[in-house]
């Protein structure tokens, strides 16, 4: 691991009109980490990921991918740089087959033998994307479409993903499909991901590192472990899951992802 974080965010704020949204945010993500930002719905998560990646331009503060400053860029600078966002929602093109769609990830891109090795890599972790290459996109389950929207994302070969609730919307069994595929990407191509996930034991399951943030500011960063036993974060975040069915397996199902 490397001894400089790979992205730093120092101090930012950003705006929704003349809505404070980010309150001078600090965090760090290092190489191969999965760094996980937890919250409730309106905490300001997806504002800092859209500020990060260049969607939103902040107001205030610094954002360094390896030392750069990428803050203001525009998000096609951010995507050469190094730095790619899955947003919240999948966001894909319905009427593109599955392959036009995994391929525009890789539009900043002129490698093509690199970008031929990288597509068969996505469905090598995503077969069922493979089998179903030339169907519209928009007829994919939804698990599915997740999976599309993360193997889009890997084909711009970045080097920090930003990855937003990835388990919205999905059954129980795909999630913990989704989630075990992210683990195994980060284990097995060291790919780096800061993850904003609303189901906190989930996300602290996997993650190495964590961040709350509660009205636009973080609140609370410590190891994932850490977090993901303490009594605040179990209260507010988890739900007293140990004592449900879902959380003991769930509780149990962490020995195997880490």
């Amino acid at each position: 691991m490397s001894a400089e974080p790979v992205l730093k965010i120092d101090n930012l704020e950003s705006y929704y009109g003349p809505i404070m949204a980010i309150r001078g945010a600090s965090l760090e993500v290092r190489q191969g980490q999965i760094v996980t930002i937890l919250g409730a719905n309106g905490a300001g998560k997806t504002t800092l990921l859209k500020t990060i990646s260049g969607v939103m331009r902040p107001a205030k503060g610094t954002i360094l991918l390896n030392g750069d400053p990428i803050q203001g860029r525009d998000a096609d600078f951010v995507v050469k740089k190094g730095l790619v966002h899955v947003p919240e929602g999948r966001e894909i093109f319905p009427l593109l087959s599955v392959v036009q769609n995994i391929v525009l990830g890789a539009y900043v891109r002129s490698d093509k033998a690199a970008i031929a090795r990288d597509l068969e890599m996505v469905f090598t972790y995503f077969p069922a994307l493979g089998e179903r290459k030339e169907q519209p996109a928009g007829t994919l389950s939804g698990g599915q479409q997740q999976m599309l929207a993360i193997g889009r994302g890997l084909m711009a070969s970045p080097e920090v993903m930003l990855l937003d609730e990835p388990s919205l919307g999905l059954s129980p069994l795909l999630v913990d499909e989704i989630f075990s595929i992210l683990k195994r990407l980060n284990t097995e191509q060291d790919m780096t991901v800061l993850l904003v996930e609303q189901n906190a034991l989930v996300a602290l399951d996997v993650a190495d590192y964590g961040y709350v943030m509660e009205l636009g500011r973080i609140v609370m960063a410590d190891d994932a472990q850490v977090l993901e036993s303490s009594k605040d974060i179990q209260s507010f975040y988890l739900g007293a899951v140990e004592e449900t069915q879902r959380g003991q397996r769930r509780w149990k199902q962490r020995k195997t992802w880490r």
